[in-house]
């Protein structure tokens, strides 16, 4: 008969150990691909989590902090140089400003401002209360409130000074993607005397897209207006970076710049290459790279969770098929001698028990792909809300900071820029509750492969046993 069909024939010879042997193999086999399942989605998220907050590097002007009397400035000169550094792919620059409304009475901190005298008929939208029962009268507007150093009250025609945000990407404010609701976006390498406002702004000044406004003594145009969810996007005047530099009298005066690297694997060494361009003394330069170590760190520890899971399961299959078939080689020893006594080869006969040993895997394989296609989502979802709520009850508090609802303090230096940039998210607080498993061909080709893997290791040492049976003895002992 021919090797193969015996090797099948004989993985059915006792269907009781047969079914059990296909079960447990079909477990393992089970968890093999499952860890296979959440090694691939983790490492997926990895990609997409590095691709989208991991290679960017901030760069400021050296001891600039929003609110100072004294900062040195980076200029569009020193930025050109980091434009034209290797694998540097964009480079993002601002400059912030501030107006009082005209015919707005500012106590201090408001009294002196960065643009000698300079005003705008814009009112800001957003409503401060100083008495901090939640409203400017009491009412509980939901207003943030504000406190006058040395007491006292604001005046009663007292607007909130309007942040003017000159850049080169009219397509972010503070991180956060603009979306047009009416007009259209302004074009950010031009200098033309067009902004963008808020739909807050708007309502608050009766303004719509292509009515005019009034800032630095000249006319303005309103192009777009843009939606926000936040306080400062909502008192944010946009313009593009040409504009606002000469509206201010600021020519090439950069507040803050934000260059995005072609790979997070390059940070590192363009961070140190933006330092020593623009020199310590000039520029603070920090990169996401420690956000990214703690972004990841609950998937990594997903990953080795997996990793090694993949491996004991492989191990433990392996074993199992290697004592099933070492007791079966046992069982047969008198059938091994006679075959070999008759003229059977070892190769012939260790090929027919390693094709009952793949049989028996291959069963099995069915039953554990099925059930790591049905379990992939949930263990890998389980596995990586277990490690995230381990980060997080690790980080101090446990939770996010929320910015905009408590009491603020607003910056009194000339060129503080109102609202300081929003901050990013916090790295063990992150949810990777999005999380999504993929099984296709591929991965089922090598869930497969693993259960061969099994059926070989575990059958090549008892291969090796039949090789070491002789018929003379096997025959004389019966």
């Amino acid at each position: 008969m021919n090797p193969v069909a015996r090797g099948v024939r004989n993985a059915f010879r006792n269907y009781i150990r047969t079914a059990s042997l296909v079960v447990i193999l079909g477990l393992s086999i089970g968890l093999c691909l499952t860890m296979l399942v959440a090694q691939k989605a983790v490492d997926n998220k990895i990609k997409n989590v590095k691709s989208t907050i991991g290679n960017t590097i901030d760069i400021s002007p050296a001891g600039f902090t929003p609110g100072s009397q004294a900062n040195n400035a980076l200029t569009t000169n020193d930025l050109n140089k980091v434009k034209s550094l290797a694998h540097v792919a964009n480079l993002t620059e601002t400059l912030t400003d501030r107006l009082p409304t005209t015919g707005s009475d500012s106590p201090m901190p408001f009294g002196k401002d960065a643009s000698s005298g300079s005003t705008t008929s814009l009112t800001s939208p957003i409503t401060l209360n100083s008495d901090g029962n939640g409203g400017a009268s009491g009412g509980g507007d939901g207003g943030p409130r504000f406190f006058i150093s040395g007491g006292g009250s604001l005046p009663a025609n007292f607007s909130l000074p309007v942040s003017f945000l000159g850049t080169n990407d009219a397509a972010h404010i503070n991180d956060t993607a603009v979306t047009i609701k009416s007009g259209k976006a302004i074009d950010a390498s031009k200098d033309s005397n067009e902004a963008m406002i808020s739909q807050a702004m708007a309502d608050k000044n009766n303004l719509k897209a292509g009515s005019t406004f009034t800032a630095y003594d000249a006319t303005l145009t309103v192009a777009g207006i843009f939606s926000s969810s936040t306080r400062s996007g909502d008192d944010t005047v946009v313009v593009s970076l040409a504009t606002l530099q000469r509206l201010s009298n600021q020519s090439g005066v950069v507040t803050s710049a934000v260059a995005t690297v072609d790979s997070v694997d390059n940070l590192g060494s363009v961070t140190t290459t933006v330092k020593n361009t623009l020199g310590s003394s000039s520029a603070d330069v920090t990169n996401s790279q420690d956000q990214v170590d703690q972004e990841i760190k609950p998937l990594n520890n997903v990953r080795t969770i997996s990793t090694f899971s993949l491996i004991g399961a492989v191990a433990a299959g392996a074993v199992i098929i290697l004592l099933t078939m070492v007791m079966i080689v046992r069982e047969r020893r008198k059938e091994i001698g006679v075959v070999k006594a008759i003229g059977g080869s070892n190769v012939r006969i260790m090929g027919e028990f390693m094709v009952e040993a793949l049989t028996l895997t291959i069963a099995g394989a069915v039953i554990g792909l099925l059930l790591g296609v049905i379990a992939g989502q949930p263990v890998t979802k389980m596995l990586v809300d277990n490690s995230t709520s381990s980060a997080a009850s690790d980080t101090p508090g446990g939770k996010l900071s929320q910015v905009g609802g408590g009491p603020v303090t607003i910056g009194t230096g000339p060129r503080g820029g109102g609202f300081s940039r929003s901050f990013r998210s916090n790295a063990a607080t992150r949810s990777f509750s999005d999380i999504k498993t993929q099984v296709g061909p591929g991965l089922l080709l090598e869930g497969f492969g693993a259960a061969v893997l099994i059926a070989v290791l575990g059958s090549a040492l008892s291969s090796g046993m039949i090789a070491k049976i002789r018929p003379s003895e096997v025959l004389r002992s019966e």
